[in-house]
């Protein structure tokens, strides 16, 4: 395998790495519709300030999502829309698993 092939693989892995947690997931859906600063996230998710920013950490190391500074308040933002559309996807073949796997009357 190609280094420039392994190094697309290693970091697709990353990725899917930076979204394989279901907190991750709630605050990635709560960054849907755009900028959110740390306070409104645990608001929304009704989750205690150092769990959103432990898992804030991961999602900006894997280049999920981006920060901007306001005096003391830091917000947040998907590096790419492109992330929503992607675990769409991915919940439209889970929808599609569980008809499939469904008893038939």
């Amino acid at each position: 395998m190609t280094t420039l092939r392994s190094e697309l693989y290693a970091l697709h892995a990353s990725v899917c790495k930076g979204l394989a947690d279901p907190k991750r997931l709630l605050i990635i859906d709560a960054l849907r519709d755009g900028e959110q600063s740390v306070s409104d996230i645990c608001d929304t998710l009704e989750l205690p300030q150092a769990n959103v920013s432990q898992q804030l950490a991961i999602l900006r190391e894997k280049g999920l999502v981006t920060t901007r500074r306001e005096g003391q308040r830091v917000f947040y933002s998907l590096t790419s829309g492109k992330i929503i559309q992607a675990i769409d996807l991915l919940r439209e073949v889970m929808a599609d698993q569980l008809v499939v796997g469904a008893p038939s009357d």
